[in-house]
C-alpha cells in the first residue's frame, strides 16, 4: 500500500490550520520552515532563519547599505499530482519512476530585488522518509511576475530584510490597476492592466508587468498579451521589453511587438494616453514604493 497522501481538500485545511496555528514549527529537518501557501499540488515554504544578504553597496549620499544579493533555504512539498507534474516538467522519469516516490525538494535560492531575479543556486528531491532522489545544480535566473511558480518565496524573502510589504502587495485586492479600457463600435473591448507589485522606477523610466485582454463583442478573449514594459513617464514613451501573446489558434506564442524593443511615443488622445496619466500618478503617489531597493 503507498503511504503517499494525495492533498484533497479536507487534508489541506488540517494542514493549513496546524501551520497557521504554528507557522514556523515544521522543522524535520532542524530548519524551522514557514508555510507560505498551499492548494491542490503543492505546498510552499520557507526557513527565516536562512535567510542572509551575500552583497551590498552605499548609495552615493546614503548612510546605510542596501542588500543586492539576499540568499534563502525554500521547500516544497507535492501531493500526488503535484509530484507528477514536477516530474515532467524537469524531465526526470528516468530517475524517479512513479509520483509517489516524490515527497519533497529543499533549495538554496539567491535574489536579486532591485531586478526581482530568483535562481536556484542548488536544489534536492525527496522521498517521504528523507532519502535523495534527485539533485541538481545551478539554474537560469528567473524574473518574478504573476505567472511564475516561485514568486511568493522570492516575496517572502525580500520581506525579511526589508520589510516594505512585498507579500501583502502580491496579495492586496488592488495589486492590479486599471490602465485603460476601449470599446469598439462593433463591441469589441480592450483592457489593459499593470501589476503594481512588479513596478520600480529607473531612472526616467517605470518598469513593470501588464495584462491586455481582448473580447469579442460576446465577451470571448480573442487576444491576450502579457508583457514587461518600460514607460519613460516624463517623455511619454514606451517600450516592450519582453512578452507573450496568446491567441485561441495558436496558444501562447513570443511576443513580437513589431517596434524590435524600440521606444514609441504614446499618443495623447488615444485610449493609451489615458494609461501614461494613471501610471505618472500612481508613480507620484506611491513614490516610496516604486524606488524602493534602489541603490542610485
Amino acid at each position: 500500500m503507498s503511504t503517499t497522501i494525495r492533498y484533497g481538500t479536507g487534508v489541506l485545511l488540517s494542514l493549513l490550520f496546524l501551520l497557521l496555528l504554528c507557522p514556523a514549527a515544521f522543522a524535520d529537518d532542524g530548519r524551522a520552515w514557514t508555510w507560505l501557501s498551499s492548494n491542490d499540488k503543492y505546498s510552499k515554504f520557507y526557513a527565516p532563519a536562512s535567510v542572509r544578504v551575500t552583497q551590498s553597496v552605499m548609495p552615493a549620499g546614503k548612510k546605510q547599505t542596501v542588500a543586492t544579493e539576499i540568499t534563502a533555504d525554500i521547500r516544497t512539498s507535492f501531493s500526488y499530482e503535484g509530484a507528477e507534474e514536477t516530474i515532467r516538467n524537469y524531465k526526470i522519469g528516468h530517475v524517479i519512476t512513479s509520483p509517489s516516490q516524490l515527497s519533497y525538494a529543499i533549495a538554496q535560492v539567491r535574489v536579486v530585488p532591485q531586478t526581482r531575479l530568483l535562481q536556484y543556486v542548488g536544489e534536492t528531491f525527496y522521498d517521504a522518509a528523507g532519502n535523495v532522489l534527485w539533485s541538481k545544480g545551478m539554474g537560469t535566473e528567473k524574473e518574478m511576475n504573476s505567472q511564475q511558480f516561485d514568486e511568493e518565496f522570492y516575496a517572502a524573502i525580500i520581506d525579511i530584510v526589508f520589510r516594505q510589504g512585498e507579500m501583502a502587495r502580491l496579495r492586496a485586492d488592488d495589486r492590479w490597476i486599471l490602465l485603460w479600457t476601449d470599446e469598439t463600435a462593433s463591441g469589441i473591448k480592450t483592457q489593459v492592466t499593470a501589476d503594481t507589485s512588479t513596478m520600480r522606477r529607473t531612472g526616467d523610466n517605470l518598469v513593470f508587468w501588464a495584462w491586455t485582454e481582448v473580447r469579442d463583442a460576446n465577451g470571448k478573449a480573442v487576444e491576450i498579451k502579457f508583457d514587461k514594459r518600460a514607460v519613460n513617464l516624463p517623455q511619454g514613451t514606451e517600450r516592450i521589453v519582453t512578452g507573450r501573446y496568446w491567441s485561441p489558434s495558436d496558444g501562447w506564442q513570443p511576443l513580437d511587438d513589431g517596434y524590435e524593443g524600440a521606444y514609441r511615443m504614446i499618443v495623447r488622445e488615444a485610449p493609451e494616453g489615458r494609461g501614461l496619466i494613471r501610471l505618472r500618478a500612481y508613480a507620484d503617489g506611491y513614490s516610496t514604493w516604486v524606488n524602493r531597493y534602489q541603490v542610485r
